[in-house]
C-alpha cells in the first residue's frame, strides 16, 4: 500500500486518547494525505456528515457515545463507508455486535501495525471492487467513485470542484432526498450557502449529466433516482 493507491480516499480516525490518536495520525500519514480526527464518537459523527470519508477507523470506549453506537448511526443509512473497529476487549457481545455491523476488521489494542496495514489494504480493495464503484448514469454516462470521476462516450467531463461535490453526494445517497442542510454541509462547508448559488450549481450539474437526473422537492432537497 502506497500513497498512489489512495489517491482521493478520506479516512475518519476516531480515538479519545490524545496520545493514541497523534501516534495513529502519524503513521497513517504514510499511506492517506486526507485524515481527519475526532476524540469523540459526536464529533466524528459532524465530521462524517460534512466530508464522507471512505474508510473509519474507530475506537469502542469512547465518552459521550461507544464507537459500536457510532457505526450503527452511519450504518442506518450508509453500507458503503469501509470501517474498522479498535478495541481493548475481544468480547463475545463486541463481536458479533460487530459482524452485525458489516465491519471490514475488529482489531484488539494494542494494535499490530501490520495487521492495520492489512485492514486498510482489504478497504482498499472493497473500494474498488464494489459494484457501486461505477455508477451508470445512462447508457453513455458513468460515474467512477473511487477515482471520482466523470465519463461521457467514454471521455472524461470536466467537473468543478462544488459540482464534483454535489454529485458525488447525491449519488452516495442516491434515491433518496438530499437535505439542503446537508448539501450546504458538505458542499459549502467553509462558507455559507445561498439559494441562488444551489440554483446556480444545479443548473450547471444538469449540463455534463443526463437530462432530468436530478429532481427537486420543494422546502426538502434533491434527489438522483437510479434504478
Amino acid at each position: 500500500m502506497q500513497k498512489k493507491d489512495t489517491k482521493n480516499i478520506k479516512l475518519l480516525y476516531v480515538e479519545d486518547d490524545d496520545i493514541a490518536r497523534e501516534n495513529g495520525v502519524e503513521y497513517l500519514e504514510n499511506y492517506f494525505d486526507e485524515i481527519y480526527e475526532a476524540s469523540d464518537a459526536l464529533s466524528a459523527l459532524k465530521i462524517y456528515e460534512k466530508q464522507k470519508p471512505h474508510i473509519i477507523i474507530t475506537d469502542i470506549q469512547m465518552p459521550k457515545l461507544n464507537g459500536l453506537e457510532f457505526v450503527k448511526r452511519i450504518r442506518q443509512k450508509d453500507k458503503q463507508t469501509q470501517v474498522i473497529i479498535l478495541s481493548a476487549f475481544s468480547t463475545k457481545e463486541y463481536l458479533f455486535e460487530a459482524i452485525e455491523l458489516q465491519l471490514v476488521k475488529y482489531l484488539t489494542k494494542p494494535i499490530c501495525e501490520e495487521e492495520l496495514k492489512k485492514a486498510l489494504e482489504i478497504c482498499l480493495e472493497s473500494l474498488k471492487t464494489s459494484d457501486s464503484n461505477i455508477i451508470k448514469l445512462d447508457e453513455n454516462t458513468t460515474f467512477d467513485s473511487f477515482n471520482q470521476t466523470l465519463f461521457k462516450d467514454s471521455e472524461i467531463v470536466k467537473l468543478r470542484k462544488k459540482e464534483l461535490d454535489l454529485l458525488s453526494l447525491l449519488l452516495k445517497n442516491r434515491n433518496r432526498f438530499v437535505t439542503y442542510e446537508e448539501i450546504e454541509n458538505f458542499v459549502w462547508y467553509d462558507s455559507g450557502m445561498s439559494k441562488d448559488a444551489l440554483k446556480t450549481l444545479i443548473k450547471n450539474l444538469k449540463t455534463k449529466i443526463p437530462k432530468d437526473l436530478i429532481t427537486n422537492l420543494s422546502g426538502t432537497g434533491y434527489k438522483i433516482e437510479l434504478g
